[in-house]
């Protein structure tokens, strides 16, 4: 779930960091070849460690408690969840200069997921639909604690507020500035989480879901991990589906009309961000994010 006005002071991470990484602290690991994988995330370098594995580390001080979250957590979460998730091998520590922590995790084959790659679109919504619903339903035991509470627990919807409405403001003439309004007022209003914290992604789009053969296969970067209102991961809804299987995702999850509502102001001010801050020097940024925005304002429009 990133944020925007992200920091941009980072390390430069290369394969000569990387290795050195791995000979002082995994040395067992040190001699498989590794691999850079272009392109990464906006969070991580990534690197293929071997045939089995990869190495993630932070790009700067925005994803730095990332690794030890996801270090912390997946292993609680993965035997709950039909779709696979990235398993926790290594934590690497801060090292020759390089400031933060770092992980090694199991390699999941498979490709970035996209709406024209899938082989059955409607099986892909209620599969998406089934996953969200087995992590609601995880038990939150030991995320109370004040360490866990502050690394699980994430800004709400209405702390985007200026930030949406200045974007709003940027893209007109591009999105129909009035209709993205009428989106977020509407989602600023819809009733608040009432219902006891869950598990949500906080980062789920197309970007972070493997398909294998067409099919969904596995769900990555568990970055934006947290406890509470899952409106945030419906951003899913407007990034892979369509009109029609987002409706049959909406019907297998069965999220009320309140946490739908804000799912959408999650993907117009998620969309938004993206597309201010990187469409105009990446072109796949820019065509994802105007199919998000696009969908939210068909979405709007339809009922």
């Amino acid at each position: 779930m990133p944020a925007p006005g992200r920091p941009t002071a980072a390390p430069v991470i290369d394969s000569a960091l990387v290795g050195r990484l791995l000979a002082a602290q995994f040395p067992r690991w040190s001699r498989l070849p590794l691999a850079l994988l272009e392109p990464a995330g906006s969070d991580h370098v990534i690197h293929r460690l071997g045939g089995t594995m990869s190495v993630r580390l932070p790009r700067g001080d925005w994803a730095a408690g990332q690794a030890r979250k996801e270090h912390t957590w997946l292993r609680h979460l993965a035997p709950r969840l039909s779709l696979a998730v990235p398993e926790p091998v290594g934590l690497g520590a801060p090292a020759f200069g390089y400031p933060w922590s770092w992980s090694v995790t199991r390699w999941l084959p498979g490709t970035t997921a996209t709406v024209d790659g899938l082989a059955d679109p409607g099986r892909a919504a209620r599969q998406l639909a089934d996953f969200l619903r087995e992590l609601q339903q995880i038990p939150t035991a030991g995320t109370s604690t004040p360490g866990a509470r502050a690394d699980l627990v994430h800004a709400p919807l209405a702390s985007r507020d200026r930030a949406t409405r200045a974007a709003i403001e940027a893209v007109d003439g591009v999105f129909p500035s009035g209709i993205l309004t009428q989106v977020w007022d509407k989602a600023l209003r819809a009733e608040a989480w009432g219902r006891e914290p869950v598990w949500y992604h906080g980062d789920l789009h197309t970007g972070n879901l493997l398909t294998v053969d067409g099919h969904l296969s596995a769900v990555i970067d568990f970055g934006g991990l947290g406890v509470g209102d899952p409106a945030c991961d419906l951003v899913i809804a407007y990034t892979l589906l369509t009109a029609k299987t987002r409706q049959l995702f909406r019907a297998a999850l069965g999220p009320d009309d309140a946490t739908w509502t804000r799912g959408m102001g999650w993907a117009l001010a998620t969309g938004l961000n993206a597309y201010t801050s990187y469409a105009a020097t990446n072109p796949r940024v820019a065509r994802q994010t105007t199919r998000q925005l696009t969908e939210v304002v068909a979405e709007h429009t339809a009922y």
